[in-house]
């Protein structure tokens, strides 16, 4: 069994995962620590080692707000459990989990977690890989920087490095991803069969790397769940700005922090840092301020609207979400209100968009009746945009609505699809059964055959054909649902989705 291997930098030694068959690489760095001068730079080049490094456990996770493991948290209790995690500056790790028997050419994963781009860290409990290791697959799980340490912009920064001036989180991921090209062969993977994930801001992060130019032959394939986003009404999402708000942000947060310039910031040590950006949060909202902006050099657009990216890279790309997460509603509370939005919004159509509501309403009839899932309906927009693009690409999309067992009753949560397509279910604490196991390996299957081919569709675990996956369409839209197993589900857009997809495309392909 191959427990130990050559990278550019040097020798690495790793470890059996459960199954001796595959082997665990923790905390391999793929850049300089980004400390001091780096701070707030794009990620450097690592220094090589002699003799073999030792990849036996997770690296520090990035600096963040400090973990509370507070059981009464649905999030800490799910996998935020141990409080006394290491977390540092230096951070910018990866981890490898890969088939040990010697084999090459074998698809490679590479996945960036999610958590609003403020907290998160690849060493959480579900992102083990070692079950979509065994379908063959060598996955790798990237560390990058969050919040003010990943995401804040200044005019300093940008007068120093006008080639990468903001946007460090995503920088990292994208080092990372180039790390992973010119090393994994030794890991036995195929640097030309790439696929890119994440959920959340991870699922965001994957997102802004496909809007990126840059990136063109870095992957070939982009799983996004629950992180495309478009607003079915008139707000934003809130964590994309442009650059000179961005820059204006920094600005007062220097001010905050009470320094005079860039050096100085650089010399404050990572825990005040930490702490200072917490408290600035508390007063302006979290994340408002350490977020993406669109710098013209990384991010040309949001990646909020990746898909309307004429220059978007053209990969297959799998996409979805859970089924009681991010809806949005008419920013109105009554029939005076939802006139005056039908006013300014559709001028023209005021009629057609009110006819969609019972009158006179009321905020109860108005959330009731304009209910939209913000992904799906971002679903909905790319497809319509790559289909008016003539992007050569499959999309395909997914709804998890599983059943969710345990006393807190939390239904189909944000994030909770999680443990099922890393097939990770052992390592919660719900009370999981046969069905919950079974859907899991189905899902994992399903994830696993796209990694390999940029198509879902194939065999399970057992041999047998997968229930038939296509390709999402506008015009015969199908989505795969998965609740006590997976079934290809018809699902045409309401009257209300349609009014709303039409304006919102009129606006955004002007």
């Amino acid at each position: 069994m191959i427990r130990q291997v050559r990278t550019e930098n040097g020798w690495v030694r790793g470890l059996p995962a459960a199954d001796p068959r595959i082997t665990s690489y923790k905390g391999v760095p793929y850049a300089a620590p980004p400390v001091g001068g780096n701070r707030w730079r794009a990620p450097q080049p690592c220094e090589s080692w002699e003799g073999v490094r030792d990849a036996f456990a997770f690296s520090p996770i990035p600096m963040q707000a400090p973990i509370s493991a507070d059981p009464k948290n649905l999030y800490d209790r799910e996998w935020h459990v141990d409080k006394e995690i290491p977390m540092s500056e230096d951070c910018l790790y990866l981890n490898i989990w890969a088939p040990a028997d010697g084999r090459t050419g074998m698809p490679v994963f590479v996945w960036y977690f999610g958590g609003g781009l403020q907290v998160g860290y690849s060493a959480e409990m579900e992102f083990d890989g070692e079950r979509i290791a065994r379908r063959g697959i060598v996955v790798v799980t990237v560390n990058y920087r969050v919040n003010c340490f990943g995401f804040l912009a200044h005019p300093e920064i940008t007068a120093e490095s006008p080639d990468a001036p903001v946007n460090f989180g995503f920088l990292d991921q994208q080092a990372a991803t180039r790390w992973v090209k010119r090393n994994i062969a030794s890991f036995g993977g195929d640097p030309e069969s790439i696929t890119i994930g994440g959920q959340s801001a991870g699922g965001m992060s994957v997102s802004a790397q496909l809007s990126c130019p840059e990136n063109a032959g870095l992957f070939q394939r982009a799983i996004i769940q629950s992180g495309a986003f478009a607003p079915p009404y008139p707000f934003e999402f809130g964590l994309c700005s442009d650059m000179k708000t961005a820059e204006e942000n920094g600005k007062k947060f220097f001010d905050f922090l009470g320094v005079k310039s860039l050096a100085e910031a650089r010399r404050i040590d990572a825990v005040t840092l930490r702490d200072k950006a917490l408290e600035w949060d508390g007063v302006y909202g979290w994340g408002k301020t350490f977020g993406e902006a669109v710098d013209g050099v990384f991010s040309r657009r949001s990646s909020q609207q990746w898909f309307l990216n004429e220059s978007r890279l053209p990969v297959p790309v799998f996409i979805g979400h859970t089924s009681s997460e991010f809806f949005g509603f008419p920013p109105a509370k009554d029939e005076e209100s939802l006139r005056a939005l039908a006013e300014k919004t559709y001028p023209g159509r005021e009629k057609e968009f009110l006819s969609f509501f019972s009158h006179p309403a009321t905020e109860e009839s108005i959330r009731r009746e304009g209910a939209v899932h913000s992904i799906e309906f971002a679903v909905r927009a790319a497809a319509e945009a790559g289909k008016r693009l003539g992007v050569n690409a499959p999309l395909y999309y997914y709804q998890f609505d599983g059943d969710i067992p345990g006393w807190d009753h939390p239904g189909t949560f944000h994030s909770v699809d999680l443990w099922f397509f890393f097939e990770t279910l052992a390592k919660c604490w719900r009370p999981f059964r046969g069905v919950h196991y079974d859907l899991a390996r189905q899902m994992c299957d399903y994830w696993c055959n796209f990694i390999k081919t940029g198509d879902p569709n194939g065999p399970d675990s057992q041999g047998s054909d997968l229930p038939w996956w296509p390709a999402f369409d506008p015009e015969q839209p199908v989505r795969m649902n998965f609740t006590a197993s997976a079934a290809p589900h018809r699902c045409p857009a309401s009257p209300l989705q349609q009014f709303l997809l039409d304006q919102y495309m009129q606006r955004m392909m002007k």
